[in-house]
């Protein structure tokens, strides 16, 4: 007796990945059976979301990028920035895309044992890699662009505020 492919069995996640992104006001490009691109609106700039489907292992990767290349000479403090940030995340970590000098969130979704992902797994790794790209984009931008230390931009974007002025 012959078996099908364990692909054709089991549910793409990014089939329904398309539906729950629909409900996050995203562009949603879809490539092909294996990947999918997802833009959007964040309070400090637009992130562009891609997602891939690795079946052979039963993973769905899912990287956010920021709106910010990072130039040459200031990789070694992002680099730095980087270890600082990854120490107080629980899930995912940001990474920098040398080719690129894109700064990423990245984090993979494990499926094996289960047919599909849920509508709430998805709904998760949108929210969570939204919320840490809004809270540390800050510590980015400051390193970047405002010249501050690693230590001192993650300090800045960690204060709280009350209110708005």
């Amino acid at each position: 007796m012959e078996l099908e492919p364990l692909e054709d069995l089991e549910a793409n996640p990014l089939d329904l990945m398309e539906e729950v992104a629909s409900g996050y006001d995203c562009r949603i490009d879809r490539s092909g059976p294996r990947d999918l691109a997802l833009g959007m609106e964040g309070h400090w700039c637009s992130y562009r979301v891609f997602l891939t489907w690795h079946p052979d292992v039963r993973a769905l990767l899912h990287a956010c990028a920021f709106e910010l290349r990072v130039p040459e000479n200031r990789r070694a403090e992002v680099a730095e920035l980087l270890a600082i940030v990854n120490e107080r995340l629980i899930i995912g970590h940001f990474d920098l895309w040398l080719d690129d000098g894109l700064v990423v969130f990245r984090h993979a979704l494990m499926l094996r044992g289960v047919s599909s992902a849920s509508v709430e797994q998805l709904e998760d790794l949108m929210d969570i890699s939204h919320s840490e790209c809004e809270r540390f984009y800050p510590a980015f931008h400051l390193v970047i662009w405002g010249g501050k230390s690693p230590a001192g931009a993650v300090e800045a974007a960690m204060l709280e505020t009350c209110g708005e002025a």
